[in-house]
């Protein structure tokens, strides 16, 4: 199978399955060791971003939740809401039965006192009952209640699988602007959103909970706040929680949104075919919305002959993909699609999270964005899609069983796989355009963008950051999907460097540190399936040096080892040598100078034999360092000498300086205060010459404080006054560069 060209650009894609013999994502600058082990990624192409014109949303709070806050009037339709008047229709006994739910005193069934934790009121329906809807109604009505905010998070992804409830509990901290640390488990995490929420009075939305297991962590220890949970069934285990159970709507609530789509008169003019086909649909919000789009779409047909096609339909989808008053509308929607827009829309049971754009659905069927935007615009109208922002869709995730079902039957294994490359593809590229727009002027990365039609690059850099934020939720699940498929290795793991990339460049190390633990996870899954060692020893650098950042020593000792040993595997000196340093660094912070001055020393062995003599004088420092705290004034002052030599050589004037004034550190602490003074003089004036006002006024105050314990308070005083001077300048030239 040959590799499609990009509806956009028109570039050969790669065929899906072909060998991998690109090398996989890199990592970034960190952790213990002297720099990170350098990336290994194919060239990516700068590429093909939305269309600047369309207006381009701020990014979200968080991935999947709304924000914590107060809740906005401005919500996604879902059935039983439509997109363009935002009514809310029927079931106001199951809201008064809710509301009243919440004051119900409840005990605790072991020990007969008040549960002292949040109410928990569960919806229970199937997917399409319109149970989301009435969930984000409740909510609209209680919020004022809530003072800090409501937060949504949904469960389950589009294709049924639970979400780990360690990225559940990232999204909620991440609600309220909370920095969790990278690779922290699920017991850390629940027990920072249990504290996060135990002083606020929050409102918690959990939608399309699987069981009890995924809902119990996050229920808050606060009787203050209330969590309203969306499930298809009981949730057996969490105690005192009835079930408000969702039948169909009422025939006078079901017509009354069937009319929000056809207007008044062809339900005055037919009343009872409305009945009909409120009946017809079960009162299912779902299937009544789709019918309604089928009758938008066609302004001369009238009510009753959507029952009467209905009715026709043939019996084999009466079978239990789903409900089957929504299997029969849903079919009803889809046949009398034309084939272009078929195709789209049932390759969108692939979007990643079940949220698509005019790029996502342009590369999944191979059409021009253009066309994949209005074809998006009609499926929304036709309440096939909800609306999320300006670009983006989301599949309701009770037609993606649905979807699944029609392209198993239209689509060959072969062209899905297609379309997924396709769309891994696109992602690439808009990733890449994303990063480069960040670059300097005239820089190849530039460059390369502005070789690219207007409408295929980002204004700038805050359009380029917008567009990252809003699409992150679809980018990571995408790299998710892509490396849990197996067979799109090699775009998987470009797509990971690029998103790495771009989120460095964008939201920066520090604050990506979460989202980056979870990519280099997923590099480090493909190249130990692929059994890539030399990209295996990359990713468990980059995750160890994120383990060493959060405290977590151990773990980040147990994943330079096991870098050694993939650099050593790939015989990979580099890696190796890194992978060794690090070992050293993880011995260091645990306070074991024996093994970090051993570990140093090995790494410095490989670094000598190699003739690397940058990596040399900062080994020889590090030494010095460990030497240092174990007491070892003659060891320590023997490295740092080869640390002053190794810079000397380099002619690195600010290295030498420090490393002398170390030297200085360490003479003083073995008690020879003469030598100290002479050795931090001489830093001094290396100092002086490199031109760094900061490093040489540190030294000042240093050469004043042995000057004090030497008796020579005078000479004291003016190395003070130098330094101040010093700092002075340097702030002077920094508020007037």
């Amino acid at each position: 199978m040959s590799g499609a060209k990009d509806p956009v650009s028109g570039a050969g894609g790669p065929e899906p399955g072909a060998k991998d013999l690109a090398s996989g994502a890199g990592g970034l600058p960190s952790g213990p060791g002297a720099g990170c082990l350098a990336p290994v990624v194919p060239a990516d192409p700068a590429v093909p971003p939305p269309d600047p014109s369309r207006p381009v949303p701020s990014p979200p709070s968080s991935a999947r939740t709304g924000s914590a806050g107060p809740l906005s009037d401005a919500r996604p339709p879902h059935p039983g809401r439509p997109a363009h008047d935002g009514e809310f229709f029927g079931r106001q006994r199951e809201i008064k039965a809710l509301r009243g739910d919440i004051e119900r005193a409840g005990l605790n069934t072991l020990s007969g006192r008040k549960e002292p934790r949040a109410r928990v009121l569960l919806i229970a329906g199937r997917p399409g009952s319109g149970r989301t809807a009435l969930a984000e109604e409740l909510t609209r009505q209680l919020r004022d209640g809530y003072p800090d905010g409501v937060v949504r998070t949904r469960l389950t992804e589009p294709g049924g699988e639970p979400v780990p409830t360690e990225r559940t509990a990232r999204e909620i901290l991440d609600a309220f602007g909370l920095a969790t640390p990278p690779g922290a488990g699920e017991d850390e995490l629940s027990e920072m959103v249990r504290e996060t929420l135990s002083a606020r009075r929050v409102l918690l939305l959990l939608d399309d909970a699987v069981d009890a297991e995924q809902v119990d962590p996050l229920v808050p220890d606060n009787p203050g706040c209330l969590v309203v949970a969306v499930a298809q069934g009981p949730l057996t285990g969490i105690p005192d929680v009835r079930p408000c159970t969702l039948g169909g709507m009422d025939a006078k609530s079901a017509i009354e949104l069937l009319g929000t789509f056809t207007g008044a008169v062809r339900i005055t003019v037919d009343p009872q075919a409305a009945e009909s086909l409120a009946e017809e649909c079960g009162g299912q919000p779902a299937a009544l919305v789709l019918a309604g789009g089928w009758l938008a779409a066609r302004p001369t047909a009238s009510v009753a002959d959507v029952t009467k096609q209905l009715r026709a339909l043939p019996h084999d989808w009466d079978r239990p993909v789903g409900d089957r008053p929504l299997a029969r509308a849903f079919h009803l929607v889809y046949e009398t699609l034309p084939s272009p827009a078929a195709r789209i829309l049932r390759l969108l049971a692939l979007a990643p999270a079940g949220l698509a754009d005019a790029h996502t659905a342009s590369a999944l069927a191979g059409c021009s964005v253009s066309a994949a935007r209005t074809t998006l615009d009609d499926f929304a109208v036709r309440g096939l899609l909800r609306a999320v922002d300006a670009e983006q869709y989301e599949v309701p995730g009770c037609l993606v069983p649905l979807l699944r079902r029609v392209m198993e039957e239209h689509d060959r294994p072969a062209e899905v796989q297609l379309a997924r490359a396709r769309m891994l593809e696109r992602s690439v590229r808009l990733l890449s355009s994303c990063r480069a727009v960040t670059e300097p002027d005239g820089s190849p990365a530039r460059k390369k963008l502005a070789a690219l039609p207007r409408a295929l690059r980002f204004p700038n850099a805050a359009a380029a950051a917008g567009w990252l934020g809003a699409r992150q939720p679809a980018l990571l699940a995408s790299a998710r999907l892509a490396v849990a498929d197996g067979e799109l290795d090699t775009l998987a793991r470009r797509l990971v460097a690029a998103l790495v990339r771009a989120l460095a460049a964008h939201r920066g190390t520090e604050a990506a540190a979460p989202e980056l633990y979870g990519l280099h996870q997923l590099v480090l899954d493909i190249a130990e399936r692929r059994e890539l060692h030399r990209e295996q020893a990359a990713a468990l650098l980059n995750i160890g040096d994120l383990d060493a950042r959060t405290g977590r020593t151990q773990d980040a000792l147990a994943r330079y080892r096991a870098a050694l040993d993939a650099g050593r595997a790939a015989n990979d000196l580099y890696a190796t040598g890194r992978a060794m340093e690090s070992v050293g660094g993880a011995y260091q912070d645990l306070r074991d100078w024996q093994r970090a001055a051993d570990w140093y020393g090995r790494a410095l062995a490989q670094r000598l034999s190699r003739g690397e003599r940058a990596d040399e004088a900062r080994l020889y420092g590090r030494l010095g360092t460990v030497f240092t705290y174990a007491g070892l004034y003659g060891e320590a002052l023997r490295n740092w000498r080869a640390a002053v030599a190794g810079y000397r050589r380099l002619r690195d004037l600010p290295g030498q300086a420090r490393a002398l004034s170390e030297a200085a550190r360490v003479q003083e602490y073995a008690g020879r205060p003469q030598e100290s003074l002479r050795t931090c003089q001489e830093a001094v004036e290396w100092a002086r010459l490199a031109g760094d006002e900061r490093l040489q006024a540190a030294l000042q105050l240093r050469l004043a404080d042995t000057l004090d314990r030497l008796g020579d308070p005078t000479a004291a005083r003016l190395h003070r006054a130098t330094a101040d001077r010093l700092l002075e300048t340097e702030g002077k030239h920094l508020r007037n560069p």
